[in-house]
């Protein structure tokens, strides 16, 4: 009787473990590993959110999460000055055009476009909400390798804490993430969306694990996480 229990609870902990996964990487996003690109060319975002300044932002955050999951990505900011010497800074005019010009001119095996839907903060929350959609583009075949819709909280909330005098010290710790809230720095949100939306990419050639991560778990097309420093 013992055993059998045994079995039934390994067996539903072995299935709890597969489903919390997700989908493997492989089945994800069959297309990375077909292709399986190597330099990576970071498009200008398309910002359509109110945040103004969160185009460049999002734009310097971005190569750093994708050469840590072992791709070569173009230095922004001499692909920046090329892409505006080209008049090629708006995004816009080209994520469904034809990019074999772009493989051309950088070398580049991928455009990663990013739209910016949302950028709102909450005051209350102590947290940033972003809604972004990635989307990796072949410049052989203009087909999409990876694309993903992810709506990402980040925690704003301030590290220093007011303990006690019950009301008072609560209203103190909510004026301080307010405050933290409203004057937070783009980039530090920038970096926590980016690393969390993107942790799951399929690694790449200078990656340890190239061509050996296809069973992992992906997180899907469509996604809401969270995020924290």
């Amino acid at each position: 009787m013992k055993k059998s229990m045994i079995i039934t609870l390994a067996v539903a902990l072995s299935a709890f473990l597969l489903a919390s996964c997700g989908t493997a990487k492989n089945v994800a996003f069959p297309k990375m590993y077909e292709e399986d690109p190597v330099v990576m060319l970071v498009m200008p975002p398309i910002n359509n959110s109110s945040a103004a300044d969160a185009k460049d932002y999002f734009y310097t955050t971005m190569s750093v999460p994708i050469c840590e999951s072992g791709y070569y990505v173009l230095p922004p900011a001499a692909t920046m000055a090329t892409l505006q010497r080209e008049s090629a800074y708006d995004s816009e005019l080209f994520i469904d055009g034809d990019l074999k010009k772009f493989g051309q001119l950088f070398g580049a095996d991928v455009a990663i476009f990013t739209i910016i839907k949302s950028w709102d903060k909450s005051l209350v929350g102590s947290s940033v909400t972003i809604e972004i959609e990635y989307i990796f583009k072949s410049t052989k075949t203009n087909e999409i390798l990876f694309q993903r819709d992810a709506k990402i909280k980040c925690d704003t909330s301030s590290n220093a804490r007011v303990s006690g005098f019950g009301l008072v010290g609560a209203l103190v710790n909510l004026t301080a993430d307010a405050i933290k809230t409203a004057t937070t720095d783009y980039v530090s949100v920038a970096v926590m969306c980016n690393n969390r939306a993107l942790s799951d990419v399929p690694y790449g050639k200078y990656h340890p694990k190239h061509g050996a991560d296809g069973a992992e778990g992906a997180m899907g097309v469509k996604v809401n996480i969270s995020a924290a420093k």
